[in-house]
């Protein structure tokens, strides 16, 4: 089933569809950045996909010098039963990438969280604001050059 929905996608998006890549049974697609939108529009729409599930947005920090983010999208179709995961590469100098709120409003909270874990900014999203750090602070805490003991004082922690 999958097979067929993945030469959908690549006929239907020759230029988006970067790498598709399958290991113990899940599919990963690569897809260039721009067309999250469109592609994920057409996974929850067409029938024979019918990913109707966001079930979760995250992100990953390969800290190389390009393409130093992922963005990861994991799809499921309560219709079908089949699940696929999509992902998508930021660069640390631009990291934007656009939202699929309006695809899957579920999508909200998880790409806050990758916003504020991440610093990706996710972009036409509703209410793109830190979920746990506070607003003022300057730094992501889950990029892998944030110090692993954290920043001496730069959150005020309660009194003992």
């Amino acid at each position: 089933m999958l097979t067929t929905i993945i030469e959908s996608l690549r006929t239907r998006f020759p230029q988006s569809v970067l790498e598709v890549n399958e290991f113990r049974g899940e599919t990963t697609v690569r897809v260039r950045k721009d067309d999250i939108v469109p592609v994920c529009t057409f996974l929850r729409d067409d029938p024979a996909a019918s990913f109707d599930y966001c079930s979760d947005v995250c992100g990953a920090d390969a800290y190389t010098p390009e393409e130093r983010f992922q963005v990861i999208y994991n799809l499921y179709s309560m219709t079908h039963r089949h699940r696929i995961r999509l992902k998508v590469s930021v660069d640390e100098s631009h990291p934007h990438c656009p939202s699929v709120t309006a695809v899957w409003p579920g999508a909200e909270w998880p790409e806050r969280e990758t916003y504020d874990m991440f610093g990706v900014v996710f972009d036409g999203h509703p209410d793109l604001r830190r979920m746990y750090m506070p607003e003022d602070f300057a730094h992501h805490p889950l990029r892998k050059d944030f110090p692993m003991m954290g920043i001496p004082d730069s959150i005020p922690l309660p009194r003992k």
